[in-house]
């Protein structure tokens, strides 16, 4: 769980990349680091990469399979799936195995992994997963939501609510409040 100064899906999403800064900058789970670069991202004194880092890693390792390392039968995968609102962009995409794809199948990112193996999510994925759920908070005008407002505002929006009883978090600020919602139930 965030710890309590994590308060908006903003700020979850801001930790989430905060701890994505601190594992590639070699320093693991270093918690007083985590924080200071959540403080700074969520107080505007930093941005977080462009797109085009991720673009760079992805072309350090062109034939692997980003979640496991395979190097054969690579295939295109949507991080956000298009069935949950996914664009069909190239910040959307990552190249993956066969097998991978296979598994992860129309789950998001975070509902694949699981909130035990959140922390796990390979960075490219995962940088760019959350530049784009910002993106889509930031139109959805959810990303301010407190957590307080959860059970209100958004658990009724979201469609991972039984993994969130099923794991125990029900009302709880968890990296499934920040992909749930997406695409808003009919």
């Amino acid at each position: 769980m965030p710890p309590p100064i994590v308060k908006t899906i903003q700020d979850a999403i801001y930790w989430q990349y905060a701890k994505l800064i601190s594992k590639s900058a070699g320093l693991g789970k270093r918690r007083a680091f985590q924080m200071n670069r959540f403080l700074a991202l969520r107080d505007g004194k930093i941005k977080w990469s462009s797109t085009i880092r991720e673009w760079i890693r992805e072309h350090e390792k062109p034939n692997e399979c980003i979640y496991c390392g395979a190097q054969e039968d690579l295939t295109i995968e949507h991080i956000l799936p298009r069935s949950c609102g996914g664009p069909d962009t190239p910040d959307n995409a990552i190249k993956v195995c066969k097998t991978c794809n296979s598994s992860k199948g129309g789950k998001r990112l975070y509902e694949w992994m699981g909130i035990k193996q959140k922390d796990a999510v390979p960075r490219i994925a995962e940088g760019k997963y959350l530049k784009l759920l910002f993106e889509l908070h930031e139109k959805s005008g959810t990303l301010h939501i407190d957590k307080n407002e959860l059970r209100i505002k958004l658990c009724p929006r979201c469609n991972l609510q039984s993994a969130c009883q099923r794991e125990g978090h029900e009302g709880e600020l968890t990296v499934y409040c920040i992909e749930g919602v997406f695409p808003a139930p009919s």
